[in-house]
């Protein structure tokens, strides 16, 4: 049942809209120190990353975040660092992995075509590196076994290099949702604006403005009411008509 759970966590993942900041290829290049520092020192990045994920709040803390079969089995409620530091020393890779869970659940965030062929590539490496070494045990050939430890060397270098990429990509998704990039929105004062006063021809336009090319400004230019204005014999003689209003009206 739980199995299954997973299996279509996993299918609802390639649903998911948003990508991450920058893909695996990048990743060095928009923050090399990071990446430099999860190459020689892995564990306790990840270390410091799944507690980043977790908002530094340790009790939110089960082992390799709740996505493998030993999850909340360990202890982890009791000792949460010391349990924490023996996943990411002794499951390197489903530390990095489950890391990887909780910011593409927690953001729906998709993994690229491309970031899954470099996974899929790091992984069938693996595997045939270990196949390999097996086959030349049994067989016991000195070439076969001198080729199979160096395509472990070179699994072991793919490995440790997507790893190192691939927490430098969590470290920048997670500074972008904590806004550490690029300056912060800073509250300014707004500008002072002025009252209409009795001697102004115009109101100010301070907040508002100006008008657009072929509109008419208002009130026209002259003043207000223009010249002319009501025009000559307005009202016409005899307006309003004698008896108006009427006797017994009350306003």
């Amino acid at each position: 049942m739980a199995s299954q759970q997973h299996l279509d966590k996993m299918q609802l993942r390639q649903n998911y809209r948003n990508v991450w900041h920058t893909d695996l290829t990048h990743a060095i290049q928009n923050d090399p120190p990071y990446c430099c520092l999860s190459l020689w020192c892995g564990p306790c990045v990840s270390y410091m990353l799944r507690k980043r994920a977790l908002y530094n709040d340790m009790t939110r803390y089960v082992c390799c975040a709740g996505y493998m079969p030993c999850s909340g089995r360990c202890g982890e409620s009791r000792c949460p660092e010391f349990c924490l530091a023996t996943e990411v020393f002794l499951c390197f890779g489903n530390s990095v992995a489950s890391t990887r869970f909780m910011l593409q659940d927690e953001f729906n965030i998709q993994t690229t075509q491309c970031d899954n062929c470099i996974i899929g590539f790091m992984v069938c490496l693996q595997q045939v590196a270990c196949i390999f070494s097996i086959v030349a045990m049994i067989v016991g050939s000195d070439e076969l076994s001198e080729a199979s430890q160096i395509l472990s060397c070179l699994s072991d270098m793919v490995y440790c290099s997507v790893c190192a990429c691939m927490q430098t990509q969590h470290k920048i998704e997670m500074d972008k949702r904590d806004g550490k990039f690029g300056p912060q929105p800073v509250m300014s004062v707004p500008a002072v604006q002025q009252m209409s006063r009795l001697d102004q021809q115009y109101p100010p336009t301070a907040g508002y403005p100006a008008p657009a090319y072929g509109q008419p400004n208002y009130p026209p230019p002259g003043g207000y009411p223009p010249a002319g204005y009501p025009p000559a014999g307005y009202p016409p003689a005899g307006y309003p008509p004698a008896g108006y209003p009427s006797a017994g009206y009350q306003r």
